[in-house]
């Protein structure tokens, strides 16, 4: 077993991860052997997470990868797998809660404070991790008679939050507003005993404002789904629908699928019940949330004199009482009343501001603006003090009661921070600027903790330490909250000074200050190539985790927080309990000016960093793959922004700079004896020199490890690898020597066993299954000596009445002479269409035998018909046409059937620019063809080409188009019989456009002429002549071929002026 220590704490043991590691990636990044690169660092992510090994160890940090791609079950609790960095631990792997349980056993042993940090962008995992963590603690740990309660509460505590304080926004539909640090009270038995929550800048603009695509908190929708009707009219919402109250619209987002606002509803109101609230303090609670929505729909107009007024009084009926004096019976019986102020002095305090001056007293109007504005500041500051009520009232239930027991200091805290993670918008105001500089602190926090963490360890082995380079972000820190020249100051500053103070003075301020410090950037300040990406209202500054834009706009109002004095009032005399502990009446008596909400943010989180010194940490990295909810999908660029601003690079750095592996001597030496013979089977002596024996027989070098005091420090994780490959490769021969006695012992005995148990079986088995195979070999000979006997009968007697006509004494010898003629067909069908075999049939069955035949034949056809190419087919169809024409009527045709026509005869090259230009681009050429003409007087032979078009013969002379035939003009083709390549093209003597017939001589005869047929469609007008062509060589005038037969092929003219040809009995070309 391997025992490591985490933060100097509890020894605890791991081994699962050395005998998994080869197996996708590494799931310790101390074990990565190029740690310094942050490429191989992502790579390792994505490798374990395209596998869903979505845990890893970054000692001594947790990661949490949110997997949204389905979840695993735990089988003690039930947690979405996620996948994690986490801190060496006893636990086959990081998921099965390892850092929450190293927490508490460091508390259970040492007794000393934990706290867990769990930190990333939103939709990360946060919320559910912290909910996990918290569930385990309530789970696992041991009971008290007295604790069931409080662990019930700790985890109902979380609902309830969720519904105040979570929102859907454009990343998470449950994403958390506000910032929660709990502490969970353990006993001296670790049993959970009470718990108190922190909560830090709940996002109280959301009330009366969200982006498009987000939602205001849960609890408005939950309440108007909640589906009590008699509740829902007590607070005035007879309007269910969300669309109808103003501060609910904002988002265009009133249902989300993925949330089941009643099902949530049910699951607080069971929680607020656990919790320990009173139905009169609920409904109280719900009084207050509802007052927010009427107050949102109460709308302000202006009349003729620009004095601003009500325009809507029904919303604040609900608000107000509307009776000044009733008995506190009445009053409850008047739903009207939510908030118990007067109705009139609330409408007076949201259209007048009451000025305090030199103990003077005046009161203004305000413009509508104004009023909007005081409307909008009254929501914001009832949610955000009830919300802070809320945390102070789940404190006061969680709280543990036995003040003696508590003070006795018999108890330990762990600590669970849930916080916001660092925030890059396109638009980042106040609240991310006060989120953002809150990661600078706990990244701050996190790196000192880390070095220290460190330093004390290797001083106590008596190990140098190396110095790491990392970034310090004390500048930045200093930067926001150094007083009297930090941005906070500077805020706090123009909030205060006299005068007409704005976000642009503000920013010109901060120019003015911090104009020269180095990772402060205003539009003013920058250089041409920064001053682009940099708004002339916005200023950037350079955090460790990124460059961020922050827009002034706003920063001042958020910052002030304030709200009218007069509303003050009208909120004091409220008559609602919670208002009325929200509301002091000490605020109007006190003269000074309210912290500001920077400044006020910038105590508590001091308070905070305060806090977590004091304890050991942990942490948990939530980082999510992509921004899109999808599963399976790894955006890199994401991924890569999260660790770094997440200082995982830096952490691993620091680890890494020591020594990757640490183990106790006797953990070592346990584990790796095996491998040297002076350490096995047992090593008598020191530990330490136990250890310095084994790793000299190892072949350490020096600079691969050190010996403390306690402890043994392997710098290399391939050092380890190794030292752990020797002993997968040892244990074989361990082994084989404890189990080749006991294996074949247990072999031997095993067969004796088996042996007098077979032939005990096999003896009884073999003569039962005898007599059973004797019987039924008797029943079947039986059987078929009665069938044979009768099927001989019946076919004798039927195959001497078979030409006789069907009857019972034939019928079953016919029915059989049917069937073995179907069976033969069967099996010998023909294979192809050319396949003319066929059974021969029984005379009965000859007809049938014709129509099968037919049907067979048919079928082998279409099957040849259905394969045939379009190309083949457009071929067979020119042979059929061939065929037609000169089948039994031209010598050679016989030897043109087995040759394929072509397309054309002659490429587009051949044929003469001039001539493709003359004819243009929609003329195109469908077959070419080298022909010899004849004059028609003298026959002189001239080369020529015949080009068939869509619409007519073209006869071509290089570059000159010497005839043109349309098609329909076309009267019909002759030929001769002979195996000669002449045709004519017989045209109308009358039309003067043709000086006459065309006597044409080709080497490819058939194939043209059929073309010529198909395409003219005057198949039907070729005429093939025995004997002699006569052909019209001008008006009234006729010329004459006469063919016969020779050796070979001759042209010439004889002296009665015919043109003779003499032909061979057979010509090859087609």
């Amino acid at each position: 077993m391997l025992e490591v220590e985490v933060e100097g704490g509890v020894r605890l043991v791991m081994e699962s991860g050395l005998s998994a590691r080869d197996r996708v990636g590494v799931q310790d990044f101390l074990l990565l052997d190029n740690y310094t690169s942050e490429a191989a660092f992502i790579e390792n992510l994505r490798r374990r997470y395209k596998e869903n090994l979505i845990y890893v160890r970054h000692t001594p940090s947790a990661l949490v990868y949110e997997v949204q791609q389905g979840s695993t079950r735990d089988p003690r609790i039930g947690i979405l797998s996620r996948i994690v960095v986490m801190s060496p631990d006893h636990f086959p792997s990081p998921k099965d809660y390892a850092l929450a349980d190293n927490s508490y056993r460091a508390v259970r042993t040492e007794r000393k404070d934990q706290c867990i940090l769990i930190s990333g962008e939103s939709g990360a995992g946060k919320t559910e991790a912290s909910k996990k963590v918290l569930q385990y603690y309530t789970t696992m740990c041991p009971t008290r008679n007295n604790t069931h309660s409080i662990r019930e509460k700790l985890l109902q505590s979380t609902p309830v939050l969720e519904a105040f304080g979570n929102a859907k926004t454009l990343r998470n539909d449950n994403s958390s507003r506000f910032g929660k640090y709990m502490d969970v009270q353990f006993d001296y038995k670790g049993a959970p005993i009470g718990g108190h929550i922190l909560n830090y800048l709940l996002e109280k603009s959301r009330v009366v404002h969200q982006n498009h695509g987000e939602r205001n908190f849960h609890i408005f929708y939950q309440l108007l789904e909640s589906g009590d009707s008699g509740l829902l009219r007590r607070l005035g919402l007879d309007k269910t629908n969300p669309q109808q109250y103003h501060y609910l619209v904002k988002g265009s987002c009133p249902r989300v699928s993925s949330i089941s606002d009643k099902n949530s509803w049910k699951i607080v109101s069971k929680a607020f019940s656990v919790i320990g609230f009173s139905e009169e303090e609920v409904e109280e609670l719900l009084k207050v949330v509802a007052s927010v929505l009427h107050l949102g729909n109460t709308q302000f107009g202006e009349d003729e004199y620009g004095q601003t007024h009500l325009t809507t009084e029904t919303p604040i009926k609900y608000m107000t009482e509307l009776v000044p004096k009733r008995s506190r019976l009445m009053r409850r019986l008047l739903f009207c009343q939510l908030l118990g102020v007067e109705g009139s002095s609330l409408s007076e305090a949201l259209t007048h501001k009451k000025i305090v001056a030199k103990g003077e007293e005046m009161i203004g109007p305000l413009s509508l603006e104004q009023a909007l504005s005081a409307r909008d500041a009254l929501a914001k500051a009832i949610y955000g003090r009830t919300f802070t009520w809320l945390v102070q009232k789940i404190n006061q239930s969680l709280a543990f009661q036995d003040e003696v027991y508590y003070t006795s200091k018999c108890s330990s805290v762990i600590g669970l921070l849930d916080i916001y993670g660092f925030e890059v918008f396109q638009n980042n105001s106040f609240e991310q600027f006060c989120i953002n500089y809150c990661n600078e602190k706990l990244q701050q926090l996190f790196i000192e903790l880390t070095l220290k963490s460190e330093q004390e360890e290797y001083e106590a082995e008596g190990i140098g330490w190396e110095t790491v380079e990392y970034f310090n972000n004390k500048i930045i820190c200093d930067l926001v909250e150094e007083k009297y020249k930090g941005i906070v100051a500077i805020l706090d500053e123009e909030c205060l000074r006299p005068g007409d103070a704005s976000d642009i003075t503000f920013l010109e301020k901060l120019e003015e200050r911090l104009g020269g410090h180095p990772h402060f950037v205003t539009h003013k300040l920058a250089n041409g190539k920064i001053r682009k990406a940099v708004g002339r209202e916005e200023f950037r500054l350079l955090h460790y985790a990124g460059e961020v834009n922050y827009n002034v706009n706003g920063f001042l109002d958020k910052n002030n927080d304030l709200l009218y004095r007069n509303l003050k009032e009208v909120m004091c005399r409220s008559d609602n309990q919670i208002a009325k502990e929200c509301f002091h009446r000490d605020e109007l008596t006190d003269q000074r000016r309210p912290e500001t909400a920077a400044t006020q943010f910038k105590l508590s989180l001091a308070r905070l960093m305060d806090i977590l010194m004091s304890k050991q940490p942990s942490y948990i990295r939530c980082i999510k793959p992509n921004d899109g909810k999808q599963p399976g999908r790894f955006e890199e660029v994401l991924v890569r922004h999260q660790v770094k601003y997440l200082g995982l690079m830096e952490n691993l750095r620091v680890r890494r700079a020591g020594f990757a592996y640490r183990r106790s001597f006797e953990a070592f030496l346990q584990r790796y004896k095996p491998l040297c013979p002076d350490t096995w089977p047992h090593f008598q002596g020191k530990l330490s020199d136990g250890v310095s024996t084994l790793v000299k027989h190892l072949n350490y070098k020096p600079e691969e490890y050190k010996l403390g005091r306690s402890k043994i420090f392997i710098r290399f994780p391939k050092t380890l690898f190794l030292t752990e490959d020797a002993l997968e490769l040892k244990k074989p021969t361990i082994a084989i020597i404890l189990q080749k006695n006991w294996r074949g012992y247990r072999e031997r005995a095993k067969y004796h066993r088996i042996k007098h148990a077979v032939i005990v079986i096999q003896s009884w088995w073999r003569g039962v299954k005898g007599r059973r195979r004797a019987k039924r070999r008797r029943q079947a000979a039986d059987t078929i000596r009665k069938c044979v006997c009768m099927c001989l009968c019946v076919l004798i007697k039927g195959f001497i009445l078979r030409h006789e006509p069907r009857c019972p004494d034939n019928e079953y010898f016919l029915d059989h002479v049917r069937f073995s003629f179907l069976m033969t067909i069967k099996r010998n069908l023909p294979k192809n269409v050319l396949d003319r075999s066929w059974p021969r049939p029984p005379p009965s069955l000859t007809e049938a035998s014709v129509h099968l035949h037919r049907l067979c034949i048919r079928n082998l056809v279409n099957d040849y018909c259905r394969k045939i190419q379009p190309e083949w087919k457009n071929q067979l169809e020119q042979k059929v046409v061939a065929s037609s024409i000169f089948r039994g009527q031209k010598d050679n045709y016989p030897q043109s059937v087995p040759r394929l026509f072509v397309g054309t005869r002659l490429e587009n090259e051949e044929i003469n620019l001039k001539v493709r230009q003359t004819l243009g681009s929609d003329n195109k050429v469908k077959y070419g063809v080298a022909v010899t003409k004849y004059d028609r007087h003298g026959f002189r032979a001239r080369p020529r080409q015949l080009l068939l078009m869509g619409t007519g013969v073209i006869l071509v002379q290089e570059s000159k188009i010497k005839q043109r035939i349309d098609y329909s003009s076309l009267l019909g083709v002759s030929l001769s019989s002979f195996s000669d390549g002449f045709f004519v093209l017989h045209v109308p003597t009358a039309d003067s456009k043709q000086k006459g017939d065309l006597v044409l001589q080709c080497d490819h005869v058939i194939e043209a002429v059929t073309k010529l047929a198909i395409m003219a469609d005057k198949i039907h007008n070729v005429n093939i002549s025995q004997d002699s062509i006569t052909f019209a060589i001008a008006r009234g005038k006729e010329g004459v071929i006469d063919f016969t037969y020779g050796a070979e092929l001759r042209v010439v003219k004889t002296k009665n002026g015919h043109l003779a040809v003499t032909a061979p009995q057979s010509f090859s070309s087609v």
